[in-house]
């Protein structure tokens, strides 16, 4: 029997004992209405105000800034529509965004791209970082909104956000951030850091699918996504998920306690899997900067090496990991993610995402070792591709 590792935290996460543990009541005994006004439904309204103060806390928001949404595709999606769609009537239909974004900000920005919104999206560089003075050239008499990622989905790696946060407090421009990734890993001051809409998603963080949250700083109008009842003040209509913000909000309590202590423990199996795969496998390769990375996230490519054949292969030895972003995994077209670090197709295609979270230890990083330079050698012997490289080093090592 193999050892089970579960490597592919980016991707989903299991609920937490005590998350589920304070859902249960919201399941049960109290599942009224909040909308109700017999007390039922009024327990189960209390219950929600109070997720939404503890996340409005964490952040240092303000309770009546924290809206609760199905997760961080509709957190993106109303942010960036609603925003830009209320923004046009002022005559500011031009979005600044990067090339590495998730896909949910990037379709939003493609099918504003169609209704006439002028869109830029700015280059990562090998490193996987955006340059804040790109951000500043980019900027336009018709900037409305600049949306970056706070760190990427992929690769980990985390973005400039309170320097853009500033410069787009000093040009008057809004900004939004996709912090999918980063909440529960970071520590986020949406105040200090001039963060005017933020996505966050809860099942990346311990608690369930299908629920999420998307902070509009106060002032802020943007168009509503769903219509219907009055519920969210109004903003975003359906019968709240009880049970689920109520577990984001006690997700985050428990991420964002003893954080340092849970992320230097991440960094030593960082650090270890890094060294150790650079050092022992050739032709490999890390994605992304090295420090500036969230450090439950590692992405190497492979030479020679097809992604899908190493995923399987992982997976009969008891690892669980991916080739990317979970929500692309159907397609057999490299990612544009690493696309945007300017690597060649035939590299792309040899992505391995490793992302880890408190309950991984290093145990779990020595059997990714143990198991990790075989399979590689092992596919690389039956690889077409991994013959013509090693041909041509061949030839250059003979001139």
């Amino acid at each position: 029997m193999h050892k089970k590792v579960y490597a592919d935290n980016a991707a989903t996460t299991k609920i937490h004992p005590k998350v589920m543990a304070d859902m249960l009541p919201y399941l049960t005994e109290i599942y009224g209405n909040p909308s109700s006004m017999y007390s039922l439904g009024q327990q189960s309204a209390k219950a929600l105000e109070e997720a939404r103060s503890s996340v409005a806390k964490i952040f240092n928001a303000n309770a009546n800034e924290i809206y609760f949404t199905s997760g961080g595709s509709e957190s993106d999606n109303w942010a960036i529509s609603g925003m830009m769609k209320a923004l046009k009537k002022k005559g500011k239909t031009h979005i600044i965004t990067s090339r590495f974004e998730h896909h949910a900000v990037l379709h939003t920005c493609q099918s504003l791209e169609k209704e006439g919104f002028g869109v830029t999206y700015l280059d990562v560089y090998e490193n996987g970082i955006v340059k804040l003075a790109d951000v500043e050239k980019a900027i336009r008499e018709d900037t409305g909104l600049v949306t970056i990622m706070y760190a990427n989905n992929e690769i980990g790696t985390i973005q400039p956000i309170a320097e853009i946060g500033a410069l787009c407090k000093r040009k008057g421009i809004l900004l939004h951030t996709d912090a999918v990734q980063a909440a529960g890993h970071v520590r986020i001051d949406v105040k200090e850091q001039n963060i005017d809409m933020m996505s966050v998603s809860g099942h990346k963080i311990h608690a369930p699918k299908g629920v999420g949250i998307l902070y509009i700083r106060r002032g802020l109008a943007p168009q509503n996504l769903i219509y219907g009842g009055g519920q969210e003040r109004n903003r975003r209509a359906g019968t709240e998920n009880v049970a689920s913000a109520v577990g984001l909000a006690s997700a985050l309590e428990i991420a964002y306690e003893g954080l340092e202590e849970k992320e230097e423990k991440l960094a030593q199996m960082q650090n270890r899997l890094i060294d150790e795969v650079l050092r022992n496998i050739t032709h490999s390769r890390l994605n992304g900067d090295r420090d500036k990375r969230l450090k439950s996230n590692v992405s190497f490519c492979f030479e020679g090496v097809e992604g899908e054949s190493l995923l399987l292969k992982l997976d009969f030895k008891g690892v669980s990991a991916s080739s990317g972003s979970a929500c692309t995994s159907g397609s057999l077209d490299p990612s544009h993610v690493l696309l945007s670090l300017g690597l060649p197709h035939e590299i792309a295609h040899g992505s391995l995402r490793l992302s880890f979270c408190e309950e991984n230890n290093m145990e779990d990083v020595d059997h990714i070792l143990e198991v990790l330079p075989p399979i590689i050698d092992n596919l690389r012997a039956m690889s077409p591709l991994w013959e013509r490289i090693v041909k041509a080093e061949k030839e250059r090592n003979k001139n």
